[in-house]
């Protein structure tokens, strides 16, 4: 087991001005790893992939709040929708649709963060403006179609560089598009507070750009052994 409790404590004293929530990403790690960090107090953890999210919530405690952090396709949407709490990486109006449809089979509500590609890299997921524009309207024209789900904030993922202001000025750009976001069409909806940006190498800029979620794997668990899944 590699956990690192000390980085963990570090990372909470530098979220906590911010009044931040780290999300622990354990994928590729075993569920014991987990487990650790659930008796130091962690309860909020995320995963990439979905047979390994399902694997590992079957073995864990049930208080604990997982979020899906990964590209999700929508025929896979059924398989976490019985316990999901929060999917980040929301990147079309197809699939926003398909989350509600496997919520209400469950009864239930599922927070969804809408992805927006701020990268460089054209590999990485995540609309343009355009695209997120299209699936606001199409919200907005009719909301109870979406009555499951609750749009709760945005999410992006940074370049990656060393280059400290390329990821500023993205971070930036997506905390000037949330706030315009946040007026346009939720501005009276509590539930749209989220900001999904930052990871183990960038995470301390983006709680200065407005993070409100970081997303930290290595840096609490170790590097990931892609051998093993």
């Amino acid at each position: 087991m590699a956990i690192n409790l000390d980085a963990y404590n570090e990372v909470l004293s530098r979220l906590k001005p911010y009044h931040a929530r780290l999300v622990a990403v354990s994928k590729t790690k075993p569920a014991e790893d987990i487990a650790a960090f659930y008796a130091a107090g962690q309860r909020i953890f995320g995963e990439n992939y979905v047979q390994e999210l399902t694997e590992k919530q079957a073995l864990l405690p049930a208080d604990i709040e997982w979020h899906f952090i990964g590209h999700l396709q929508s025929n896979k949407v059924k398989f976490i929708a019985p316990f999901v709490h929060t999917i980040h990486a929301v990147d079309s109006l197809k699939l926003l649709q398909e989350i509600n449809k496997q919520a209400a089979k469950q009864q239930r509500i599922i927070y969804c963060l809408l992805q927006v590609h701020i990268a460089a890299e054209e590999t990485k997921f995540g609309m343009d403006e355009q695209e997120l524009q299209q699936l606001l309207q199409a919200y907005q024209a009719d909301p109870s179609a979406f009555s499951q789900v609750r749009i709760a904030g945005m999410m992006g993922m940074a370049t990656n560089t060393t280059n400290e202001t390329q990821i500023r000025k993205e971070f930036h750009q997506l905390q000037q598009l949330f706030g315009s976001v946040k007026t346009t069409y939720f501005n009276n909806e509590t539930y749209f507070k989220e900001l999904s940006i930052g990871m183990s190498a960038d995470y301390q800029l983006a709680l200065q750009e407005g993070s409100t979620l970081v997303r930290i794997g290595s840096l609490l668990f170790g590097e990931r052994n892609y051998s093993q899944m």
